[in-house]
């Protein structure tokens, strides 16, 4: 079991200064990043991962490092609520950097073989948002809600493969759901938001249980704990707390972001429901259009859901519910 109660008490000095060098961790994100740069510059003026993207990338790799080299992972198996930050980083905001530098893009477009290997029937399925949804509250409640927190904290390699595990699960959920790689099917944007809305569901739960908590859920975990350190049931009631406000918060910020890029764009607009629902929409503007016309009935789908006259169709439409009641 790794010992940390010789830790000096947490404060802002130690908080700043203590870290350690994590060289594995450190060769794969130079090992990424460089991969990234290679495959992105291939593409050449045919790449459509703007600027923007890659810096988003490169950060996301830079956090990473960050996190697992600083005191948040080094205070991380000694106070659970320093713990909960770690994971909160590396399941949300590392991933959604991750993401928005379309890294599946970046492979797909050096050539038609990578392309076709991103769309391949394996590579659908790991980034199907189902995929993504269920691995996510997988990893939250598995990690949280049985022994694995105490078998982490004498293991090594459990402990590297919770972090991992942490950036996988939080990448493909968000892949998803926030996600725009042109190399897979989009979900409508209503889909999305829903999905992030279900994403909460184990966010919730775990920050729950956590915080009512009542006796000491990682009494392995919790037996190196320093001296100066919360006490062990109030340090996991405050590592819920941030669990559940901060889950939550990160997923309805994602939420509003999304729902921003879509009005501001009209092309993710006419994504909002998917075909399905615009096709019926559209055959009922089509029909209310053709009620207020003389030239006979109009096909369906004929009639442009954003148009002037899809609009006049609809308020009639409405004008007519009203009457009815």
């Amino acid at each position: 079991m790794h010992d940390h109660g010789s830790l000096p008490a947490l404060g802002w000095s130690e908080f700043f200064t203590t870290w350690s060098l994590q060289p594995g961790w450190l060769l794969a994100v130079v090992i990424l990043g460089a991969g990234y740069l290679t495959l992105r510059n291939a593409a050449g003026a045919a790449s459509t991962v703007r600027g923007w993207r890659v810096a988003s990338f490169l950060t996301g790799l830079g956090l990473t490092y960050v996190v697992v080299a600083s005191a948040i992972n080094g205070y991380a198996m000694a106070l659970a609520w320093m713990h909960m930050v770690l994971h909160l980083t590396l399941i949300m905001v590392v991933p959604t950097l991750l993401v928005l530098g379309h890294p599946l893009t970046v492979i797909a477009e050096t050539g038609p073989r990578a392309e076709r290997a991103m769309r391949s029937l394996p590579v659908t399925l790991l980034v199907h948002p189902v995929t993504g949804t269920l691995l996510y509250a997988l990893v939250i409640i598995g990690t949280h809600l049985s022994g694995f927190m105490d078998s982490m904290a004498q293991s090594t390699p459990l402990m590297v493969g919770e972090q991992v595990a942490y950036i996988v699960a939080g990448f493909l959920f968000l892949t998803g759901t926030i996600g725009e790689e042109k190399v897979r099917p989009d979900l409508p944007y209503l889909g999305r938001i829903s999905l992030l809305v279900l994403g909460m569901v184990p966010d919730t739960i775990v920050g729950i249980v956590m915080l009512q908590t009542e006796r000491d859920l990682y009494p392995v975990y919790s037996g190196a704990r320093p001296e100066w350190a919360l006490d062990a049931v109030r340090d996991i009631q405050t590592a819920g707390g941030l669990m559940w406000a901060a889950g939550d918060a990160g997923m309805m910020f994602l939420a509003i972001g999304l729902v921003i890029a879509v009005v501001a764009s009209p092309e993710r607009r006419a994504k909002m429901t998917g075909r399905f629902l615009d096709g019926v929409r559209s055959a009922r503007l089509a029909e209310e259009s053709a009620r207020g016309t003389t030239e006979g009935p109009a096909e369906p789908g004929s009639v442009d859901p954003d148009s002037d006259e899809a609009l006049d169709a609809y308020n009639a439409m409405l004008a007519r519910m009203n009457q009815q009641h």
